[in-house]
């Protein structure tokens, strides 16, 4: 089963524009959820003459009881915006906390 926490679901209805895979084949366990696989995806909305490039970047999370994609970030940011935030997760810790916040919100929808 995959949950999307997007306030406006059809904003993701394709594939993304690029993907960068945090985790992938891991026995990584959190609150009893068993996380398979984590990555970053990339979707290109507007470009403005102006402010440049408009892009949303959401995290799927993969367990063994689902998956989940949330918003991570948004806005005007530049076309180097995933990898900087890829990079960012990793050097600071911030996987294990989208993780946590991954598994409260796969929790809570998967008790309705």
């Amino acid at each position: 089963m995959k949950i999307v926490d997007i306030p406006n679901p059809n904003r993701i209805n394709r594939e993304p524009d690029k993907k960068f895979v945090l985790v992938s084949s891991s026995d990584f366990q959190e609150q009893g959820f068993r996380i398979k696989r984590i990555e970053l995806r990339l979707y290109e909305e507007k470009y403005d003459k102006e402010l440049g490039l408009y892009s949303l970047i959401t995290t799927l999370v993969e367990t063994d009881h689902g998956s989940i994609e949330m918003i991570y970030d948004e806005g005007y940011r530049g076309t180097d915006y995933l990898d900087k935030s890829a990079f960012f997760l990793i050097n600071s810790l911030g996987v294990a906390g989208l993780v946590l916040r991954a598994v409260i919100a796969l929790r809570e929808k998967l008790k309705k």
